[in-house]
């Protein structure tokens, strides 16, 4: 069977990115980590070719923050790509917009848990 999680050569890449995350990726992750929600999560963790913003094993549940650049057409189709992919390996994604993370993070972790069951 070929591996498809934490591939070794996005390694340096998976690194960079948790060394450079975002203030919404920061914010999430302090309500993420050390098992808060009862379910461990890990950071810039990769499946297949695509590194992931949060995942969790336990729950087959993927959750990426989307900023404005999503909002493009062609990230639209990289994502709908990207999100299928997923799919077809049992995943469930859950999308969150930045804002929804300065806005109301409770409201967040409300929609993260109810993946989570």
């Amino acid at each position: 069977m070929k591996l498809i999680h934490n591939i070794l050569e996005l390694g340096d890449r998976r690194r960079e990115l948790r060394q450079n995350a975002t203030p919404k990726e920061n914010l999430l992750w302090e309500e993420l980590r050390n098992k808060k929600l009862g379910f461990r999560f890990k950071r810039q963790y990769s499946i297949g070719g695509y590194i992931l913003d949060f995942y969790c094993a336990k729950g087959k549940l993927i959750v990426e923050l989307d900023g404005k650049i999503h909002n493009t057409r062609e990230a639209k189709e990289y994502d709908a790509v990207r999100d299928k992919f997923f799919k077809e390996l049992g995943y469930k994604i859950l999308r969150i917009p930045n804002i929804e993370v300065d806005n109301d993070t409770e409201k967040v972790l409300d929609k993260i848990r109810s993946h989570l069951v």
